[in-house]
C-alpha cells in the first residue's frame, strides 16, 4: 500500500485509522483498570508501538515506505512532513519515542497512577484517563498523516502535465 491519491481513499484510511485507536485506547483502559501500578504505562508503550507505525502504513507513511520512493517524492514529503512538525511520520517507532510521547501527556500519567491507590473509583478514573490520553495521542498522530497526505495529493493535482 503506497500514498492515496484522493482525498477519497484518504478519507477512508482516516476512518480505519480512527478505529484502530478506538480499540488500542479501549485496550489501554482496561490495562488501567488493573490495580497494579506501571502495568498500564508498559501496556500503553506497547500499544503505541503497535499503533503508530500501524497508522503510518495505513497512509503509506512508514520509514520503509517513504525511503521506496521516488527521491523527487520523497523530497516533497519530507518537506511536508517538516510544516506539520510531525516527529512520528516516517520515523522508526521505537520505545524511546513512545515514552517521549508519553512524558508530554506524563500529568496525565501522573494522575492515573496516584489514583490507583483509591479502591475501585482510582482504577474507573485511571482507566478513563488512560483511554482518553491513548485516543489523544492517536488522533493526533491521525491528523498529521492526513495533513501530509492531503498536501501530496493537492501538491499532485496541480502538477502540470507534460
Amino acid at each position: 500500500m503506497g500514498l492515496p491519491t484522493t482525498i477519497e481513499e484518504l478519507n477512508h484510511i482516516k476512518e480505519e485509522c480512527e478505529k484502530m485507536v478506538s480499540k488500542r485506547a479501549s485496550a489501554s483502559a482496561l490495562a488501567a483498570a488493573v490495580p497494579i501500578l506501571g502495568t498500564d504505562v508498559a501496556a500503553d508503550v506497547a500499544l503505541m508501538r503497535e499503533l503508530l507505525p500501524a497508522i503510518n502504513r495505513k497512509f503509506g507513511l512508514s520509514k520503509e515506505q517513504i525511503e521506496e520512493l521516488d527521491p523527487e517524492v520523497k523530497r516533497v514529503l519530507l518537506v511536508f512532513i517538516t510544516s506539520v512538525g510531525s516527529e512520528l511520520v516516517g520515523k522508526l517507532i521505537t520505545k524511546q519515542v513512545v515514552i517521549q510521547m508519553l512524558k508530554k501527556i506524563s500529568t496525565k500519567i501522573a494522575v492515573k497512577q496516584a489514583v490507583k491507590v483509591v479502591p475501585i473509583l482510582g482504577q474507573a478514573a485511571s482507566a478513563g484517563i488512560s483511554f482518553a490520553a491513548m485516543k489523544y495521542l492517536g488522533k493526533a498522530h491521525i491528523n498529521d498523516c492526513y495533513e501530509i497526505a492531503k498536501q501530496y495529493i493537492e501538491n499532485e493535482q496541480t502538477k502540470p502535465v507534460h
